[in-house]
């Protein structure tokens, strides 16, 4: 759904009591967090329960699961609404909110609100925001600064996507799927990559590129950039802001000697971008860099980015959110380095029709780096289906053999990978749905019959 952002951003102080139509989702979820750290009553609704649910009751959130008029009938005037991308518009909470007059928010301007007192720092980009909004975070507690902080994931060492700090600072996953990123009041910021996606938000790759330098136009002038010019279109956003005047800083995966030997949670040159990112920032907020240092080499990961889910008869599970073809590759890469002489079993699960339409034949080509590839349906989101865009499009442009190759239900998925196992092998799930399920199930197939041989 996409709700206008009002002209004038609320204070947190005007929002009164808070609902939030979709709190379980990772963006709200870590908004009704920090609404209840700063004492402002929350309720809320999801469609299935979850363990975040369950951890924002025990924070005093009043939520409920499944969607019903009823659930905002004690907001009243001086009350908000806040709402989901994921919620549809016939949604009954939304519409019982517009018909009795309800401040109703965009999760965009709800963020904005709660950040509105805070010196933001915000993570943008087409790949790596949230590693890099959590390497930047975690360095910052490492060196005693105490960042408020808002990810789309859950960090590895604290379990929680969003926290209030005592500094004021507020380290943001800045998203531009829908435009939210342009909605923040922003001090400075990362851009790791900008390479196109979520047209159907923007419709061509030039305007995609076009939001992202609206984005850093509206920066602090006393703030800074820092971007990735490993990426084209960051490095060239770069260029543009640096001859417009901004303070502008740039990293490269390709400089060996910045992270100082440091130990990284995962191989692959786009995490260690991502770390020098965060270095980089960290440094020109004038946090030494020995401090900063000494966190990004603590930093244990985050949920769904290269998460080790578990080891079972000599199979080692991974679980990560890459659903777009340069995110595959990357993480494929990394895969292939853990797994050692072991093989690369993938399981992806395509998410959206409009960007399996645009890049599905580019996502098989990536899958191709596997071994074995296991292509799960389409997984829809909020867009409706359309009969000629399916998985097929992924797994027919796979380029292995048609024995190493297998189309799977979310269902059959878990089953289709454990035939395939063997002892060393790695079993990485992908994508940006459902398939996250997957890992625990290869887990639990091994557990009581082990890995299935695999194909010769």
């Amino acid at each position: 759904m996409r709700v206008p952002v009002p002209d004038r951003i609320p204070p947190l102080a005007d929002l009164g009591r808070v609902h939030l139509v979709g709190i379980g989702g990772a963006a709200l979820s870590g908004i009704a967090r920090i609404l209840l750290a700063r004492g402002v009553s929350v309720s809320g609704s999801d469609g299935t329960d979850s363990r975040t649910l369950e951890v924002l009751r025990g924070l005093g959130a009043i939520v409920h699961v499944g969607h019903d008029a009823a659930h905002v009938a004690h907001l009243g005037p001086g009350d908000t609404l806040v709402v989901s991308t994921a919620i549809n518009d016939d949604n009954p909470e939304y519409a019982e909110a517009v018909r009795r007059g309800l401040t109703v928010l965009p999760r965009s301007a709800a963020l904005a609100s709660v950040m509105a007192d805070r010196r933001v720092v915000a993570v943008a980009g087409t790949h790596g925001k949230t590693t890099t909004t959590s390497l930047l975070t975690v360095a910052l507690q490492a060196a005693g600064v105490d960042p408020s902080y808002a990810i789309g994931g859950d960090l590895a060492a604290t379990g929680v996507n969003a926290a209030v700090g005592a500094g004021d600072l507020f380290v943001a996953e800045a998203d531009e799927s829908d435009g939210a990123f342009l909605v923040y009041d922003v001090h400075a910021a990362i851009v790791t990559n900008v390479d196109a996606d979520h047209l159907d938000q923007w419709g061509t790759p030039e305007a995609y590129a076009a939001a992202f330098d609206e984005f850093a136009d509206a920066l602090d002038p006393e703030g800074f950039l820092v971007c990735c010019v490993d990426d084209p279109g960051a490095a060239a956003l770069a260029e543009r802001q640096r001859a417009a005047g901004r303070r502008v800083v740039t990293v490269s995966a390709a400089d060996d000697a910045a992270l100082e030997g440091t130990t990284l949670w995962a191989p692959g040159d786009h995490y260690r971008a991502d770390a020098l990112a965060a270095l980089a920032a960290g440094e020109a907020l004038g946090v030494p860099r020995a401090d900063l240092l000494r966190g990004i080499a603590s930093y244990t990961g985050t949920r769904r980015r290269m998460e080790p889910k578990g080891e079972v008869a000599g199979v080692r599970v991974y679980d990560s959110y890459a659903h777009h073809p340069t995110e595959i590759v990357g993480d494929l890469q990394s895969a292939r380095a853990l797994a050692g002489e072991g093989r690369l079993l993938v399981a992806f699960q395509p998410h959206l029709v409009s960007r399996t339409r645009i890049f599905g034949v580019e996502m098989g080509r990536a899958l191709g780096a596997a071994d074995e590839v296991v292509v799960l349906d389409l997984y829809l989101a909020r867009e409706a289906a359309d009969p000629a865009v399916t998985s097929a499009l992924v797994a027919d442009a796979v380029p292995l053999p048609a024995g190493r190759v297998a189309r799977a239900t979310l269902d059959t998925a878990a089953a289709a990978l454990v035939s395939r196992a063997r002892p060393g092998d790695l079993v990485l799930t992908l994508g940006a749905g459902t398939v996250t399920h997957v890992g625990p199930r290869v887990l639990a197939l091994l557990e009581t019959g082990g890995p299935g041989g695999g194909h010769d």
